[in-house]
């Protein structure tokens, strides 16, 4: 071991592909572990060690929502242009911008 990888192991999701294939190699069945790709490795080595796959959570909230959002931020910006504050709207702006994302994603 090299200074500093003592003690608790990264996340298997973290891992490099090199570093999977060695923990690959602890498993006792498992063939052709050169010829897999990280998706391969880390399935099979979850499945070794009992560890379901949590699928990540969607958006809590619905498009109609963040959009409805969306057109409140730009009402409250236009109020703030007119009282000339930059600074407000300008983190007005980038709400906004993260909101649009988030409606690509959703959507």
């Amino acid at each position: 071991m090299t200074k500093g990888t003592e003690g608790a192991e990264k996340p298997l999701d973290k891992m490099t592909v090199k570093e999977l294939r060695e923990v690959a190699h602890e498993i006792p069945d498992l063939k052709g572990i050169h010829g897999m790709n990280k998706q391969d490795l880390l399935d099979a080595v979850k499945a070794h060690r009992g560890i379901k796959e949590e699928k990540p959570k969607k958006a809590s909230r619905s498009l109609r929502q963040i959009k409805q959002h969306i057109r409140e931020l730009k009402a409250l910006k236009q109020e703030i242009a007119s009282e000339k504050d930059r600074k407000k709207s300008s983190i007005l702006r980038r709400r906004i911008s993260r909101l649009k994302k988030k409606t690509r994603n959703v959507a």
